[in-house]
C-alpha cells in the first residue's frame, strides 16, 4: 500500500488523491454542520441567538477537553505508522496502533470526567452551560479512540475511510439534533437550555455511528491488513515502553498545535463579555448575540474553508514522514512547495469568494436580524480564514518533518502577540476586535514556521512565486466579478420581491458562487497554473471546457 515516494509526480498524485478525499469529507460534514442552522434556528424562535451563542460556549470548552482527550494520539499514529511501513515494518504500526487505543481509552475516560463533575467550575459564571458540557462529556469517551483509527488508516495514505466516517459521523448528529429540536420546541415546548442539551448530545449519537463505519471498513478490509503484516521485513524489535515512548514524545506537540485555533477561541469567549463590559453598556443580551455572530454564526461558515487546509495538513503529515525516513530533502522540498501552492489555489479563492457573497449567505443561515453587522462580521472572518488555514498546514508540515517544538514555540509568539493585543482590539472594534488580534497573532506564527521551513529545506521559490502571484490576480479578479453579479442579482430581486428573504438570498448566493467559480477555473486552467496543481489532469479538463 505505501510505496517509497521518489518523484514529485507521484508525491503531488498521492497528495491530490488523498486531499480529494479528505476534502470532499470536510465540506460535506462543514456543509452540513452550517446548513442544520437553518431549520433548527427557525424552531428555537425568539430563542435562536441566545440558544447559537450558548451552544458555542459549550463547544468551545468542550473543544479544548476533547483535543486533550484525543492527546494528538492520532496525528502520531499516522506519522509513526507511515514511518514503519516506509520501513516494510507493518506490524510495529499494529502494535503501535494497539498501544495507542490504552492510551486513548484512557485520555478519554479521565478528560469525560473532568467535563462532567468539573462542569460548575468552568461555567464562566453561567449555570446555563453547566448542562451543556456534561451532555457533551458523553462524546470525549468515543471520539478518542475514532480519531485514533482514523489516523491508523491516514498511516497507510488511506483516506477515504477517515472521510466517509466523518460525514456519517456528521450526518448522525445532525439528524439528532434536528429531531429533538423540532420535538422539544415545537411539539412539546421545553425550556430552550433543555433543547440545546439535546442538540450537543448529539456529538455522542454522531460520535457512535462513525466508529461504526470505521469498524465496518476495517472488517472489510483485514484480510488485506494481515497481509502486509505477514509479508513485511518483520526484524525491527520495538518493546511496549517505547512504543508508548514514541507516541507520548509525538503526541504532546500535536495537543498544542491542534488546539491552536481553539485556544484562541477560547481566549476570545474568556475575555470578550468582561472587555466589552467596559467598554460599553450593552445589555448581556446584546452581548450575547455580538458573541454569536462572530465566534459562532460567522465562525461556522468560514469553518467550511478552513476544512479545505485541514484536508490539506493530514494529507501532508504521513507523506512528509516517508521523505524523512528516506532522508530525500529535495523531495521533501517539492512536498512543502507542493502544499503551499495547493494551499494557495484552493483556498484564496473560497476565502474570497465567501467574502463576497457574505451578504447573502448571511441572510440564508441567519435571517434578516442584524444582517448589515452580520454580513460585515462574515466579510471580515473569511478574510481572517485564510491565516488560520494557512496555520494548520504549515504547523502540520512541521509536525511531519520532526520539527515539533520548534513549531510549539513558534505559535506560543503568535499566542502571546493576541492576548497582547486582545484588550485595544477588542475595546476599540467591539466584535471585529477578537478576529483581528487572531489574523495578527496567527500571522506571526505562520511568518515564523514559514522562515523556518525555508531555512533548513528550502522552497522552490521560482514556483511559489509564479503561483501566489497569478492566484492572487486571478482571485481578486474573481472577487470582484463576484461582487458586482451580487449586488446586481439583490437589485433584480429586490424589485420583484421587496425585502426577499432566504430562498432569494439563496439564489443570488448560488448565483455568485457559479459565475465565479467558472471566472477562476477558467483563468487557472487557460494560464496554465492550475497545472502546478492537477498535472496531466488539467489537459483533460481544458478538451473538456474547450479552452486552449
Amino acid at each position: 500500500m505505501v510505496r517509497k515516494q521518489s518523484d514529485s509526480d507521484e508525491s503531488r498524485d498521492q497528495m491530490l488523491s488523498g486531499s480529494a478525499w479528505m476534502t470532499a469529507g470536510s465540506i460535506l460534514s462543514r456543509f452540513l454542520g452550517a446548513i442544520y442552522i437553518i431549520p433548527w434556528g427557525i424552531w428555537f424562535g425568539n430563542y435562536f441567538f441566545r440558544a447559537n451563542a450558548l451552544y458555542g460556549l459549550g463547544y468551545n470548552i468542550y473543544s479544548f477537553f476533547l483535543i486533550a482527550a484525543i492527546a494528538g494520539i492520532p496525528s502520531a499514529i499516522a506519522k509513526q505508522v507511515a514511518h514503519y511501513n516506509a520501513l516494510n515494518e507493518y506490524g510495529v504500526g499494529v502494535r503501535l496502533y494497539k498501544r495507542g487505543l490504552v492510551l486513548a481509552a484512557i485520555m478519554g475516560i479521565i478528560c469525560a470526567a473532568i467535563l462532567y463533575f468539573g462542569a460548575p467550575l468552568i461555567d464562566d459564571g453561567n449555570p446555563n452551560v453547566i448542562p451543556i458540557l456534561r451532555s457533551l462529556a458523553w462524546a470525549v469517551l468515543i471520539i478518542p479512540t475514532m480519531s485514533l483509527t482514523r489516523g491508523y488508516f491516514q498511516g497507510y495514505q488511506q483516506m477515504a475511510p477517515s472521510a466517509i466516517s466523518q460525514f456519517v459521523e456528521q450526518l448522525a448528529r445532525v439528524l439528532y439534533m434536528l429531531l429533538t429540536a423540532f420535538v422539544m420546541m415545537q411539539i412539546l415546548h421545553v425550556d430552550w437550555v433543555k433543547a440545546v442539551s439535546q442538540s450537543t448530545f448529539a456529538a455522542f449519537v454522531g460520535a457512535a455511528a462513525g466508529m461504526i463505519s470505521l469498524m465496518v471498513y476495517y472488517l472489510k478490509h483485514r484480510d488485506v491488513f494481515r497481509s502486509l503484516v505477514r509479508n513485511s521485513n518483520n526484524q525491527l524489535r520495538v518493546s511496549p515502553k517505547e512504543l508508548y515512548r514514541e507516541i507520548v514524545a509525538q503526541a504532546v506537540p500535536f495537543i498544542i498545535l491542534g488546539a491552536g485555533i481553539t485556544i484562541f477561541m477560547l481566549i476570545d469567549q474568556f475575555t470578550f463579555f468582561k472587555i466589552m463590559r467596559v467598554a460599553t453598556t450593552y445589555s448581556e443580551a446584546t452581548l450575547a448575540d455580538l458573541y454569536a455572530m462572530f465566534a459562532v454564526n460567522a465562525n461556522k461558515l468560514i469553518m467550511i474553508t478552513v476544512s479545505l487546509a485541514s484536508a490539506l495538513a493530514i494529507t501532508a503529515v504521513p507523506l512528509l514522514s516517508i521523505a524523512l525516513t528516506n532522508s530525500e530533502k529535495k523531495e521533501i522540498s517539492r512536498q512543502i512547495s507542493n502544499v503551499i501552492v495547493l494551499f494557495l489555489f484552493v483556498m484564496i479563492p473560497a476565502s474570497l469568494g465567501m467574502a463576497a457573497i457574505a451578504g447573502p449567505l448571511n441572510r440564508v443561515f441567519y435571517g434578516t436580524t442584524q444582517q448589515a453587522l452580520g454580513a460585515n462580521i462574515l466579510t471580515f472572518s473569511s478574510i481572517v480564514s485564510i491565516p488560520m488555514g494557512l496555520f494548520v498546514v504549515i504547523s502540520a508540515v512541521m509536525q511531519g518533518l520532526s520539527e515539533n517544538k520548534r513549531a510549539v514555540r513558534f505559535f506560543l509568539v503568535g499566542t502571546l502577540v493576541k492576548l497582547l493585543i486582545q484588550w485595544p482590539c477588542i475595546y476599540f472594534l467591539g466584535a471585529f476586535g477578537p478576529l483581528l488580534s487572531t489574523g495578527i497573532g496567527l500571522s506571526v506564527a505562520n511568518w515564523l514556521i514559514l522562515r523556518s521551513l525555508d531555512r533548513q529545506f528550502g522552497f522552490e521559490k521560482r514556483m511559489l512565486s509564479i503561483a501566489m502571484e497569478k492566484i492572487s490576480k486571478y482571485s481578486l479578479f474573481m472577487y470582484l466579478i463576484t461582487i458586482l453579479v451580487v449586488h446586481g442579482a439583490n437589485i433584480v430581486l429586490g424589485y420583484v420581491y421587496h425585502p426577499f428573504g432566504r430562498s432569494g438570498s439563496l439564489l443570488v448566493s448560488l448565483v455568485g458562487v457559479g459565475i465565479g467559480g467558472l471566472i477562476y477555473i477558467y483563468l487557472t486552467l487557460k494560464s496554465r497554473i492550475a497545472d502546478m496543481v492537477l498535472g496531466p489532469r488539467s489537459n483533460r479538463l481544458r478538451r473538456m471546457l474547450r479552452i486552449r
